[in-house]
């Protein structure tokens, strides 16, 4: 067996070990048997809506089982056959068998993260909050180029995005602004990406070409879905209405439809802008504070297991989760989990997934397998 296959190998089966650790397989195993002997109960669905939870959870769960299973299937048979082809000094048959490892060991590595997606939340939809900090233009700017980032990736991964509320700067740029990110797990990728973002670079906007360091913050916080129970007292909220911004000339909208809505208790703000109809911007706003509360609950269990909670700081030095130089040299480097990539416009064009899969890993306590990191 050739030193490169017998690399794949371990890092494969590394990571199977991973996986099944992660799954507490023989719980998982266990779990996967209750629920298979209660589908079979005639009376399951009496009550519609806890039938459909317990469905969702055993699809869930028999992916994860068989998926793991049938990766253990495939090693071993990729293996043999590259025994076979060694045996028999079919070269051909050699790069076949190994160029089928290689494919396994990136399956390995996308099981392996997807499996770090597990919280009470991951699967929802989501919306993510760009606001810029202090700086003027430069951090309006800078918050701009970070919600095109988001949007990118979004959209390379399969992701719908809606913009549900954009504040204009003043010269250039963006002040502010929330897009809905809608697909399978958008807030269990995304939720990584919370905190504070600096840029250092040479401003375009100064005539003497200096360095300038910029922050904008970012916001993630999960759409609630109908399981989810959230209570919001009327007597809690202050609603006020705005003219929506947006094109002049005959597009300029001539009626206070955008609704911004804060609660009081909290101190919780939110804002849409998208319809022409106030009554379904209060309704999309609605939704948003929701999850706005929803995710301050998640963020407080986070807290109390000694969760950093980034988003939650100053726009500033000190607090930042990852920064992005551009000049005088060029280098992303999450801050978080000492990642690095020396081709930021890459990043800024949306390729994030070894920052987001490196903090999910932190998260979890888990460190990423030598196959993880191969297939970077």
């Amino acid at each position: 067996m050739s030193a490169e296959t017998e690399a794949l190998s371990n890092q494969i089966k590394q990571s199977v070990a991973l996986l099944r650790r992660h799954l507490d397989w023989d719980v998982a195993k266990t779990r996967l048997a209750e629920l298979n002997h209660r589908v079979e109960d005639p009376d399951l669905w009496n009550d519609a809506e806890g039938a459909q939870k317990i469905m969702r959870e055993r699809t869930l769960l028999a992916n994860q089982i068989e998926g793991v299973e049938q990766l253990e299937k495939d090693v071993q048979d990729a293996l043999e056959l590259v025994e076979l082809a060694e045996m028999e000094a079919d070269n051909a048959l050699i790069e076949e068998s190994t160029q089928a490892l290689r494919q396994l060991a990136q399956q390995a590595q996308q099981r392996e993260t997807e499996s770090m997606l597990s919280g009470e939340a991951d699967s929802n939809d989501c919306y993510l909050e760009v606001n810029a900090g202090a700086g003027g233009t430069e951090a309006q700017d800078w918050a701009s180029m970070l919600l095109r980032m988001y949007t990118r990736w979004a959209e390379q991964h399969g992701y719908k995005v809606s913009l549900i509320e954009n504040s204009d700067g003043e010269q250039a740029g963006i002040k502010s602004a929330t897009i809905l990110v809608t697909g399978p797990n958008a807030y269990g990728w995304l939720k990584t990406e919370a905190g504070v973002h600096r840029l250092v670079r040479i401003s375009p906007f100064d005539s003497a070409a200096r360095r300038h360091t910029s922050f904008s913050s970012v916001w993630v916080y999960p759409v609630v879905d109908d399981s989810i129970e959230i209570e919001v007292n009327d007597s809690d909220l202050r609603v006020d209405t705005f003219r929506a911004s947006g094109a002049g000339g005959q597009h300029v909208n001539k009626t206070d439809s955008a609704i911004r809505i804060t609660h009081i208790p909290t101190g919780i703000v939110v804002a849409c802008q998208t319809d022409r109809s106030q009554h379904r911007n209060r309704a999309t706003a609605m939704e948003m504070l929701r999850a706005r509360l929803y995710e301050a609950e998640l963020q407080k269990r986070e807290a109390a297991a000694a969760e950093n909670e980034a988003s939650k700081t100053d726009i500033g030095w000190g607090h930042q989760i990852r920064s992005y130089v551009l000049a005088p040299y060029q280098l992303v480097k999450d801050l978080r989990t000492n990642v690095e990539k020396g081709n930021p416009d890459a990043v800024l064009d949306g390729d994030l997934d070894a920052f987001m899969a490196a903090s999910l890993a932190q998260r979890v306590g888990g460190t990423r397998s030598e196959a993880s990191a191969l297939a970077q």
